[in-house]
């Protein structure tokens, strides 16, 4: 994946003695890239004076560079000066930037990216070097996984989780984040097998039993049908538990959590031994698959409670 890249500061260079953030020349490449690479990862951006995206993208991926604190180098070359070093990689466009890792060019990206996948090919380059302070890097790129999941970047996410689970196969976050953003694409199949690689140490770890919990939910929803035939049954009989139930089901897979939980607590309120205790089991469900600390399952527990102690 080819990864977009600053450009040089406007109308000026890097300041001299900084270490991290440099400019680079075909003379010094060897130097500064190449060899410093068998250190520590560098970014190479490869840009232009006369490239717009190229100087918006500069302050972002110099800000991420320098809060790795010295973790990884950026080294700018401007191609209309020294034209041969992105000739010889075959570069077309710009900004073009490279990563290299033990001499040789290893990931990167061209055109406008966000911040946030900037950030992922750092976490990944400083997670992948090691180091004595490994388990927090990869603490922070499980947690820029996480971001882009959030956001609704499922193959960014998977990639970050999955580079996290290359280095360490039993991380539970990461096995798990993996597998919900499997689920999230709709390949349950994928994320079944994911939740299938945890040891059996873990495999009852919350962070695991909630996406096998979702996964679940899916599968159940996948057979109901369409959302609005459900709500024409439960309008035409309100006492109807079952199209109830369903409809449920059928609104939390379309993330319509409140209202799920809504028509599981009429349930409740109204008949809580239908389908032996169905309703509030199947609410339990929903908060598992949710999560402890998920808004909807916080009230949805409150307002459970108020019904089964009223």
């Amino acid at each position: 994946m080819l990864l977009n890249q600053p450009a040089t500061p406007p109308n000026g260079t890097t300041p001299a003695g900084d270490d991290v953030v440099i400019d680079v020349t075909t003379r010094s490449f060897m130097k500064d890239v190449v060899e410093e690479s068998r250190q520590r990862p560098v970014l190479v951006d490869f840009w232009a004076p006369w490239c717009g995206p190229c100087r918006q993208l500069t302050p972002i991926i110099e800000k991420v560079v320098r809060a790795a604190k010295g973790k990884v180098r950026l080294a700018k070359m401007n191609t209309d000066e020294h034209p041969s070093v992105a000739q010889q990689l075959g570069i077309q466009s710009l900004p073009t930037v490279y990563a290299f890792v033990n001499g040789q060019p290893v990931d990167g990206f061209m055109g406008a990216q966000p911040e946030t996948q900037i950030q992922a090919l750092i976490d990944r380059l400083v997670a992948a070097a090691g180091g004595e302070d490994a388990a927090g890097d990869i603490a922070e790129v499980v947690a820029t996984g996480e971001a882009l999941l959030a956001e609704g970047d499922l193959v960014g996410a998977a990639e970050v989780f999955a580079s996290v689970l290359a280095e360490e196969p039993g991380h539970v976050k990461a096995l798990a984040g993996l597998a919900r953003a499997q689920m999230t694409a709709g390949d349950l199949a994928a994320a079944k097998a994911t939740l299938a690689l945890a040891p059996e140490a873990i495999a009852n770890d919350p962070a695991l039993t909630a996406v096998r919990a979702a996964i679940e939910l899916e599968e159940a929803a996948a057979e109901l049908g369409d959302v609005r035939d459900l709500e024409a049954k439960v309008a035409a009989n309100p006492l109807d538990h079952q199209a109830r139930f369903d409809l449920a089901l059928a609104l939390n897979a379309h993330g319509k959590r409140e209202e799920a939980a809504d028509h599981l607590l009429a349930i409740v309120r109204k008949d809580r031994t239908w389908n032996e205790d169905g309703a509030r089991k199947q609410l339990v469900q929903f908060f598992e698959a949710w999560g402890p600390t998920d808004e909807h399952t916080l009230t949805g527990r409150r307002r459970l409670s108020s019904i089964l102690f009223a």
